[in-house]
């Protein structure tokens, strides 16, 4: 329990003090997301996962808190997918790389012999798409973050109950590594979280929560695991049909996510963070009860129909301009008139020209003839 207190507080101060330090190298070295045309570093993850990392595999060290096999593999397979994100953060990876190697990653941690192969897949799949949900949530400042902080105290609450201890541990550093960098991400944002912090908060929260629900009812852990992250799935869901039905490129970005449409509505920035969280924490709240016992699997259903009635209405929310018309283009047409005809009805022009009234002298007598571009 001191150990816990310790290695959470250390974590806390370590990662606020080196997201503060990497800010200028990530200035230096270009590696900045724009958000209302202001650059944002990124390497913000890069100090979670170090501080993460160092504090959990130093309780392994002095033997205080040993971490064991299972929970060690996560940890390391969570790192691996952190520096791929990191690598697509500063070569801009293709997406399709990053799920490759996210998938490889969740397989190998995956506790085939406690859910079963089928299980275990669909597992697999989960944690991907949970992972890369975490990544669509740093589209703003600290959501990410505050949503990340929720879920962590959830899964940890859930991995205390089945006494899992070494977990609980780790979750807890993840949490005051997080709250640290929102001490730099709170709006207006100093550094974000990027690809690498992001993807390493989402693969880890995934690999956990099914780590903590492996061995129950697979119709109640599923319930589980959508209500420990349900902002993240609503958020993922509310962006991939909104492009959908506006024809629009499924993985190019814009703005269109949650906070995006908080803040169409008037919500303020941190408006928008504090509706988020508190979805997240009834969400997380739900999830812990029912892996406890405390309230019936008939409770998710209410964050499910939650979940829907929120993309379903902020969906109607207008995010995308107008479509740009094409010009077109005739070959050989060096001038065009400017000037409405004086012989038959007057032909529109493509330059505005004011009307002269009529007790106003002309300024031209002849016609006016323009270059096209």
């Amino acid at each position: 329990m001191l150990y816990g207190i310790a290695a959470a507080t250390a974590s806390f101060l370590l990662a606020a003090l080196l997201a503060g330090l990497l800010r200028a190298p990530a200035l230096r070295l270009a590696l900045v997301d724009r958000r209302r045309r202001r650059p944002v570093p990124l390497l913000g993850g890069a100090a979670v996962v170090l501080v993460t990392g160092l504090v959990a595999w130093a309780g392994e060290w002095t033997g205080v808190v040993p971490l064991g096999p299972a929970t060690g593999r996560l940890l390391t397979a969570a790192v691996a997918v952190g520096a791929l994100g990191l690598a697509a953060d500063v070569w801009r990876l293709r997406r399709r790389w990053v799920v490759a190697g996210s998938a490889v990653a969740a397989a190998c941690v995956v506790p085939y012999g406690v859910t079963g192969p089928v299980a275990g897949g669909l597992a697999v799949v989960w944690i991907v798409l949970v992972a890369a949900a975490f990544q669509g949530l740093d589209h703003a400042d600290g959501v990410a973050g505050t949503v990340g902080v929720v879920t962590a105290f959830g899964v940890a609450a859930c991995a205390a109950a089945e006494v899992m201890d070494a977990l609980a541990v780790l979750l807890s550093v993840l949490a005051a590594a997080l709250t640290g960098f929102l001490l730099h991400n709170w709006h207006p944002a100093r550094v974000a979280l990027g690809a690498c912090g992001s993807l390493f908060a989402g693969f880890l929260l995934a690999g956990a929560a099914v780590f903590t629900r492996a061995g129950h009812d697979p119709g109640a852990g599923a319930g589980v695991l959508f209500a420990l992250t349900a902002v993240a799935g609503a958020d993922a869901a509310l962006v991939l049909v909104s492009r959908r039905l506006a024809g629009r490129p499924l993985l190019r970005g814009g703005p269109d996510h949650l906070a995006h449409r908080l803040r169409r509505l008037g919500l303020t920035p941190q408006g928008a963070v504090a509706v988020l969280g508190t979805a997240s924490f009834a969400g997380v709240l739900v999830g812990v009860l029912v892996h406890t016992g405390w309230a019936g699997r008939v409770a998710v259903l209410w964050v499910a129909g939650g979940a829907v009635v929120a993309v379903a209405a902020l969906s109607r929310v207008r995010v995308y301009g107008p479509a740009r018309r094409a010009r077109a283009v005739s070959s050989g047409a060096a001038a065009v008139p400017c000037v409405a005809s004086t012989q038959g009805a007057p032909q529109r022009s493509i330059f505005p020209v004011r009307q002269t009234r009529g007790a106003e002298k002309p300024q031209v007598s002849a016609p006016l003839r323009v270059r096209n571009g």
